[in-house]
């Protein structure tokens, strides 16, 4: 299993993650993980770079495979991602790994159109997937159905294609992103909920197909410290998907946010001091066939955990050969 650090546009500068990009690859991370955000979920973030532009940097100044989670249909129009994924990919052959989601609100309610329920959007997440993919493949593609394409055709192509991934947090959407999907990404739960959403991606047809997770995690030296980070800059994580991805503004997103408490992200946040507790983990994950954990600090100095965790995490896991 590989251990991935994700650089949280939402928190910090463009120019700031791709330092803490160089530093994971020097710390001994093996890949690393954008976000793809318009706003920021919290105005105490502050921050919200193009991914697109960042990716291009990251991977010319690092040797890092690079992973992103964007959604196409509002704010991308897939033909749009199509050309971005393949430039990326001819560049740096064999190094993205972009995976597709249906979304939040948060991010596509700026292109003025009505947001459309779950079902809708996981019905165009299909379309956008497979306009993509024979895009990527070289075919001129014209679609008329959720999506609209016409004539459309990327010029410059990578020798091979990516794999597309999906991005699913529900057992429901896994198992139905899996008909398309070359692998999943999904965030840190509970073993049992992590294990059902895992399941029902193999149950659908993902079976043999890699299985990535996102794990937010908040790490200091003492518990008061990580338990006020964890609230200050993710509690909207405990948020459910019914808020988390239909609020559209970030004002909004701290209101709901306003009155959880750090016990109501424990399930969704690893709130831990203890760099061992952290080695247990991620051997659990392995053990349930995760194949890349991308580990975001939601915690302000990412420095200090980078350092820490290459010095003290990583090695551990070498060394048991997971």
């Amino acid at each position: 299993m590989q251990v991935g650090y994700h650089a949280s546009h939402e928190q910090f500068a463009p120019s700031r993650l791709l330092t803490a990009a160089a530093r994971a690859e020097q710390a001994g991370f093996a890949a690393v993980l954008s976000s793809d955000h318009l706003a920021p979920w919290s105005l105490r973030q502050g921050e919200s770079g193009l991914a697109w532009s960042w990716l291009g940097a990251v991977l010319a100044t690092t040797s890092l495979p690079a992973g992103v989670v964007t959604a196409p249909g509002d704010r991308y129009h897939p033909v749009i991602l199509a050309q971005a994924i393949a430039t990326l990919t001819e560049m740096f052959p064999g190094r993205l790994v972009p995976a597709l989601g249906s979304g939040q609100a948060l991010n596509e309610h700026v292109t003025g159109r009505p947001w459309p329920p779950k079902a809708v959007r996981n019905r165009r997440l299909a379309e956008c997937a497979t306009v993509i993919r024979r895009l990527l493949a070289g075919e001129e593609v014209t679609h008329d159905g959720l999506v609209s394409v016409q004539a459309a055709r990327v010029w410059s192509l990578p020798a091979e294609p990516p794999p597309l991934f999906a991005a699913a947090l529900s057992p429901a959407t896994a198992r139905e992103v899996a008909s398309w999907a070359d692998g999943l990404i999904t965030v840190n739960a509970p073993d049992r909920d992590l294990t059902a959403v895992v399941e029902a991606f193999r149950e659908g047809g993902g079976e043999g197909k890699p299985v990535h997770v996102q794990a937010h995690l908040s790490w200091a030296p003492g518990t008061e410290e990580a338990e006020a980070q964890a609230l200050d800059q993710w509690r909207a994580n405990a948020l459910p998907p019914i808020l988390n991805e239909e609020l559209a503004l970030p004002e909004q997103v701290d209101a709901a946010s306003q009155h959880i408490g750090v016990d109501g992200l424990r399930s969704s946040v690893w709130i831990e001091t203890d760099p061992e507790w952290y080695v247990e983990r991620l051997a659990a994950y392995a053990e349930l066939g995760v194949d890349r954990v991308y580990l975001h600090q939601v915690g302000r100095d990412q420095e200090r955990f980078l350092d820490t965790f290459g010095e003290r995490v990583l090695p551990r896991l070498q060394r048991r050969d997971l």
